[in-house]
């Protein structure tokens, strides 16, 4: 079978094993030595490898075809490590490994910054709104650069993660019933975790390249979503201050038409509420 290894076997990529370990030889990759028994559930090989260690990934793209590249920063003050410093550690490692043919990345659509809520596709100018939105911009193209005939980079920028275990409700659950700034206008860019792990086995099996937004079809705004999820689940809804400027780093509405016109055909196209 074909190999595979996946750097960073979060959420989303122990989801990806999962999926891809009855087609694909997996390897699943941590930082964290006490999850090398969860991961042997859902990949053939497990191994501990931090982002910095050229000499770590170099081993471990041996003989390796896909890899998928799923990582998320701690907290805010590690994305320069997180993301950046892994991204210029597998591209040179790269070089060392003639037989990857593709790297899938899941970035996000948060590069795209405060659009005043307009739409953008991939071909709209990125505007990261803070540092760490620069960061993220910066390890697009990192990985963009390793990109040639015989390797594919597929950049997949995904919208607000939500699925089993990271219900809307969970997410959102603290704010029923409060005031929060703004007038609830700003675009709500989400995709469910199902879809992502669908999209990410799409790339691979169609070879994608370049740069793919990976949010749900439906357009919406936070508003709209929290008044609905409330509803459903019968919680008081949120007051909002129109006096008071949104605090939110980013408001675009993302287009994924790129996406759907390759051929993928989204599970949830709406923001489902009752998840």
């Amino acid at each position: 079978m074909t190999n595979a290894t996946i750097i960073g076997c979060g959420y989303v990529g122990k989801a990806v094993a999962q999926r891809w370990r009855s087609t694909l030889t997996v390897t699943a990759t941590t930082t964290t030595p006490d999850r090398v028994a969860d991961l042997e559930s859902v990949a053939q090989r497990v191994q501990v490898v931090k982002g910095n260690d050229e000499a770590g990934v170099r081993s471990l793209l041996q003989d390796q075809a896909i890899v998928l590249l799923s990582i998320g920063a701690p907290n805010a003050n590690a994305y320069e490590e997180t993301y950046l410093q892994t991204a210029k550690t597998l591209v040179a490692a790269l070089k060392d490994a003639p037989t990857v043919q593709q790297v899938i990345y899941t970035g996000s659509y948060a590069v795209y910054g405060d659009q005043q809520g307009s739409w953008v596709d991939e071909t709209s100018e990125i505007a990261p709104a803070n540092r760490n939105g620069e960061l993220l911009a910066e390890t697009e193209q990192i990985l963009l650069s390793a990109a040639s005939d015989a390797l594919k980079v597929c950049v997949l920028r995904l919208g607000g993660i939500y699925g089993p275990g990271r219900e809307l409700t969970k997410i959102f659950g603290r704010a029923a019933g409060t005031t929060r700034p703004g007038n609830g206008e700003d675009a709500a860019n989400w995709v469910h975790l199902d879809d992502i792990v669908g999209a990410i086995d799409f790339a691979r099996q169609q070879s994608l390249t370049g740069v793919y937004n990976l949010v749900g079809t439906v357009p919406t705004t936070t508003g709209a979503l929290l008044e609905r999820l409330f509803a459903t689940h019968g919680l008081p809804n949120v007051t909002w201050d129109a006096s008071q400027s949104s605090t939110r780093p980013y408001n675009a509405r993302v287009s994924n038409q790129k996406l759907r016109e390759a051929g993928y055909q989204f599970l949830y196209p709406q923001i489902l509420e009752t998840v």
